[in-house]
Parts: C-alpha cells; sequence; structure tokens
C-alpha cells in the first residue's frame, strides 16, 4: 500500500528515478553542466549546451512503452518476495497482455541486478563446478554434454557464508575456471577446491587444494559452496519449474546471486531501493541483446 500511494502516477516515478540517477543534482551527459530546466515533456534541457536528456535514456528503462508505475510494480514484486517471481506470474499479476512482456521485463531487471564495478571475493573462497540440466541417459558428472556448466564461488566466513559469485561457463578446462576465477575473486585471496587438476597453475592466489578422501555421509570437501550450489537448483526448480534456456541461465544466476548477497536484509523495500538505484546505472538492454545473450566469463 505505501509503494502504491507514494509512486502512484509516472511522474512520482520519474522523479524517484532523478534522485537515484543524479543524487547531487543534474549532470550533463555531453557537456558535464550541471544547470538544466524541466521541459514540458519530463525532459531536462542543459543551460550550457541545450541537449536535451530524459532520465531513462541510458537506462533499463530506455525506450520502453510501458508506465514507469508498471515498471515499478514488477521491481516491487521481483523483490518482496522471497523466492522472487516468473514471468507469468508476473504477467497474471499486473495483468499484462503478453507473456513476452513479462519475460523481457525480469530479464532487463535481472541484468540490473549486477552492479557496475562491484567488488570480488576476498579471503577464502571455496569454489567449485556443476551442471543445469536434465538428466542425461546413462552419462553421469563430468562426462554430460548437454547441461550447462556453471561455475560458484563462495566466501568462507568461518562456518558461515559470505558473498557469492556464479556464471555459466563453456567448459571445466584450466582456462575457463583460471578466468572465472579471476572475474569472481580478488588477487591474493586463498581458493579452496576440489583436487581437479584444471585449478592447479593458478596465479595471483593462494591454492588450497582439498583432495577427496573417505568423509561420513553428508559432509563435503567444500561445504559452503556445495550448499549454495543446492539452494540455487532447488529455486530454479521451484520459483521457474525448471523452465530456462541454458543461454538465459546466466540472467538468472544474477538474480540468485542478488538475492543471496542480501539475504540477511530485513528490509523488502531496501531491496527495491537498490534495483532501482543500479536499473538507472547499467546500461540498456534492448530486445536484441537479451535474447541472444553474451556468455558472462
Amino acid at each position: 500500500m505505501e509503494m502504491e500511494t507514494q509512486f502512484s502516477s509516472d511522474t512520482a516515478c520519474r522523479e524517484y528515478l532523478e534522485s537515484l540517477r543524479w543524487p547531487n543534482g543534474f549532470f550533463c551527459p555531453l557537456c558535464g553542466g550541471v544547470k538544466a530546466g524541466r521541459m514540458p515533456s519530463g525532459l531536462w534541457r542543459c543551460r550550457s549546451c541545450n541537449r536535451q536528456t530524459s532520465v531513462l535514456a541510458g537506462t533499463v528503462f530506455q525506450d520502453t512503452h510501458l508506465p514507469l508505475t508498471v515498471w515499478f510494480r514488477a521491481m516491487w514484486h521481483m523483490t518482496s518476495q522471497k523466492n522472487g517471481i516468473s514471468a507469468l506470474g508476473l504477467q497474471r499479476v499486473l495483468g499484462l497482455g503478453s507473456y513476452r512482456t513479462a519475460w523481457l521485463m525480469l530479464h532487463k531487471l535481472r541484468r540490473a541486478m549486477v552492479r557496475p564495478g562491484r567488488d570480488r571475493l576476498q579471503g577464502v573462497v571455496e569454489v567449485d563446478e556443476t551442471y543445469w540440466g536434465a538428466q542425461e541417459e546413462g552419462v553421469m558428472g563430468r562426462g554430460a554434454e548437454e547441461k550447462t556448466l556453471v561455475a560458484a564461488a563462495v566466501e568462507v566466513k568461518g562456518a558461515d557464508m559470505g558473498r557469492i559469485r556464479l556464471a555459466r561457463v563453456p567448459d571445466f578446462s584450466g582456462d575457463t575456471l583460471h578466468r572465472f576465477i579471476t572475474f569472481a575473486v580478488e588477487p591474493e585471496s586463498t581458493v579452496r577446491t576440489d583436487g581437479l587438476p584444471a585449478y592447479l597453475g593458478m596465479k595471483g592466489y593462494t591454492h588450497d587444494r582439498q583432495i577427496q578422501k573417505h568423509m561420513p555421509a553428508g559432509e563435503h570437501l567444500l561445504p559452503h559452496v556445495h550448499r549454495v550450489v543446492s539452494l540455487l537448483k532447488r529455486w530454479l526448480l521451484g520459483t521457474h519449474q525448471g523452465a530456462i534456456a541454458h543461454e538465459h541461465l546466466d540472467d538468472y544466476l544474477a538474480e540468485f546471486t542478488f538475492r543471496f548477497n542480501r539475504r540477511l536484509s530485513r528490509s523488502r523495500g531496501k531491496l527495491f531501493y537498490r534495483l532501482a538505484q543500479q536499473a538507472v546505472q547499467v546500461a540498456p538492454h534492448p530486445y536484441a541483446t537479451v535474447t541472444n545473450p553474451q556468455p558472462v566469463v
């Protein structure tokens, strides 16, 4: 009710986005001018170069034909529910006429869940690999061919877990896994892995290699990363019923990472704020880039 009252009009939504994008006041992207006047259309005209600028330009909202009130409701439903919402669920709750519209909105917002320039993991970090996809007949473990490969990294905080990073990867070769570690982990950290030879030879990190031994049932060499992978698969099968195209998996991994790294936050409103804040910081993602995604790693 509070959200609906505060953002009851497109003007209110636009002013909120302006406060997030320009917290210190208007800033012209062309000349750097800080003085501007608001036009009746809602655009800002820079008094130095006369450029007209929209607060939506260069954000995930760029070129949208939907009212901002609809976008704000989508962000609220996405962040207020513990396990998120599927495209079909969003279509129903917003009364959208097209499933494709709901699907595209969610994927654009998932892209916004990756904060530009975010810090890499530090300290002791567990790294492992897993598979996502349907069961293959007569194939187990690293012999799978039709499944998507996912690399995972988790900060170890004693018995607890810190932040995580996840990424779809093309293979489990040494080059790929070393590239993922560079993407996810701050240099000079300790990287804890299993005995897979592909991890050997990493540079700039302390390698804590754990060799598989007989362990009591229910215990793992890498308990933190195994738990994260288990929670990830449960979420994909639960909220999304496992109906995820492999090429779009990175977007779902971004959403799961956003949620997991903020799991201790008791305020749903803060999650909404973070998503809105990042939505005006990331580059636009038109339909063509969403439907033909490029690998993160």
